[in-house]
């Protein structure tokens, strides 16, 4: 059975194509936290009785993505991951943890301010940029067993 998505609006943006399957992946997306693969929210979209096609989960993350609605990530192994924005973020990076992905969004204007400048020094103009910081956080830095190899992540599931 699909579930039903008319009690909870989707925050996405679609620009002119709102459909059925793109609000399902909106709706999955405000019902998990962490940063998920687009084969993961996939598989959870079938396993809550929803008929959507990988390639759709694809395309609306992008343009939820584009919107703004949806932060996106990509792992030191090249995966993009994506997760829902907190409500009215505004530009902002995250602080990931390796080990069980918890996240928490950050404002750096020490960054921004960084990244203008370094991008005036060398001519550039409407200099955007992006920046994730991965680390271990309080609840896991105790279960750590031992050195980390540079680069190991236990994270994503």
């Amino acid at each position: 059975m699909a579930a039903d998505h008319s009690r909870r609006p989707p925050s996405a943006t679609f620009g002119e194509r709102s459909t059925r399957q793109r609000i399902a992946v909106a709706a999955v997306l405000q019902e998990v936290d962490d940063f998920r693969s687009a084969q993961d929210l996939h598989e959870i979209l079938r396993r809550n009785g929803e008929r959507v096609g990988l390639a759709t989960v694809y395309r609306s993350l992008r343009a939820m993505a584009e919107a703004g609605d949806t932060d996106m990530l990509v792992t030191g192994e090249g995966e993009t991951l994506y997760r829902r924005c907190g409500q009215g973020a505004g530009h902002h990076h995250h602080l990931v943890c390796r080990q069980c992905g918890l996240t928490i969004e950050v404002k750096a204007p020490a960054v921004e301010r960084w990244a203008t400048t370094i991008g005036g020094e060398h001519g550039f103009t409407d200099v955007e940029h992006t920046l994730e910081i991965f680390g271990c956080c309080p609840g896991c830095s105790g279960k750590a067993a031992g050195p980390r190899e540079v680069g190991a992540q236990a994270w994503p599931r």
